[in-house]
Formats: structure tokens, sequence, C-alpha cells
């Protein structure tokens, strides 16, 4: 009902019930941590409304942005129109929790997206999807750091990139051509993710560079935080 499986290509996919009751457990999951989460007393919120505010934002700006590709690889991944940084801005402005809680739902959202399509196993889909995508949550390690952004962005980048190869390995190369060169099997997974990761982490760390963009950040996050 929820999966189409292909059993000759040993693959599966997500039915049209399938979809929707991906969104249903996500609604779920924010419903039921609005109700009975709750803080001990007298302690902090984790989230202030202003926050969740913009990490909805980022989270709403980073789906939009990773529909526009301007160059996509043949066996999946994209450069897209720097819908990663918009995730790791959350982790710099209000922490790893904060990161990780908007990376995590950034992933289901990625997986909707497109991973829902081709479905190998369980770890397929945490390699290429939960566990890749939430590592860009990590960009709070280095919150309130002196160039914190940068490093975290490229910590988030680089631990994506190794989840995305560890399912390579572990899957993809079983898909290559009889003809592909056994000598590349070692390197292939990494070379592969890699290059279109740092393609568009290399663009974004150069836009971030640029006076007036750190200035307006900056700006963002005063008032963000505040």
């Amino acid at each position: 009902m929820f999966l189409d499986v292909f059993k000759e290509d040993g693959y599966a996919a997500l039915t049209p019930a399938g979809y929707i009751a991906c969104a249903v457990i996500i609604l779920l999951i924010v419903v039921l941590s609005i109700l009975f989460v709750k803080p001990k007393e007298n302690a902090k919120p984790h989230w202030k409304s202003k926050q969740l505010v913009f990490s909805a934002a980022c989270l709403a700006l980073a789906f939009l942005l990773s529909y526009i590709q301007p160059y996509k690889m043949p066996w999946g991944g994209s450069v897209t129109l720097f819908s990663m940084l918009f995730i790791c801005l959350v982790g710099n402005w209000y922490g790893l929790r904060a990161g990780l809680t908007v990376a995590f739902t950034y992933s289901i959202l990625q997986f909707i997206q497109s991973g829902g399509s081709y479905i190998l196993t369980p770890l397929q889909v945490c390699c290429d999807y939960f566990f890749a995508f939430t590592a860009l949550g990590f960009s709070g390690v280095f919150a309130g750091k002196k160039n914190g952004l940068i490093k975290g962005y490229i910590l988030g980048i680089f631990l994506r990139g190794v989840f995305h190869s560890i399912g390579g390995y572990l899957y993809w190369m079983d898909y290559m051509p009889d003809n592909f060169p056994k000598a590349l099997s070692a390197i292939y997974p990494i070379v592969y993710n890699y290059s279109y990761i740092l393609i568009e982490g290399v663009a974004t760390v150069l836009i971030l560079c640029i006076p007036a963009v750190k200035s307006a950040l900056n700006r963002i996050k005063r008032m963000t935080t505040e």
C-alpha cells in the first residue's frame, strides 16, 4: 500500500499513499512535541518565538532553493542555490540542538522530495538522507566562535559528504556497469559525492567572505537573538 517493490531491480518506491503517510508522520511529530514536550519548571524555553519563526523561514528557504539546481549529477545529488547555507545558519545562530532539529526536519523533506522514488534498504535511506542532511546541523558546534559560520558550514557539508560516501560504498557501487574500472572503486564514492558538494560549498564560502554579506548576516543574527 505504501511501497511499490520492484523485485527484479532490487529496490522499492513510495506510493502516493506512502508520501501522504510521511507527511502525516511529520505533522504528528510536530503536534505531539508542542503538546507534550514541556520545559522543566523555571527552565528557559529551548525555542523563543522569534527563533522559531526565523528557523522556520530558513527551513522553507533551504527547501525552496534545493529545487533550483544549476547542475544535477547523473546518479543523484546536485549543486543547488546555496540551500545548505540556510540550514547551517540555524546552527550558527541558535546552537547545536536547534541546528540538529532543523537539519533533521530538512532531511525528512529531502527524503519526501526525491528519496522516496528509490529505496534499497532502511540503512541506505538513512545514509543518503536522514544522516547526511541532519549532519548539516553540526554547524552549531562553532556557534559563538570567531568565523563560526564558515567553520560550521564546512564541518556540516564535510559530514554530509561522509554519509553519502558511506552509502555509495555500501550500496551504489554494486550498480556500476561491468566495464567500470575496478581501480577507481576505492575513491569513486568520495570523488562523486564531494564533487557537487564542494562546488556549492566553495561558492558559498566565497559569498560569505564578502564584507557586505557578512555585515548583513550579522545584523540578521542580532535581530533574531535579541
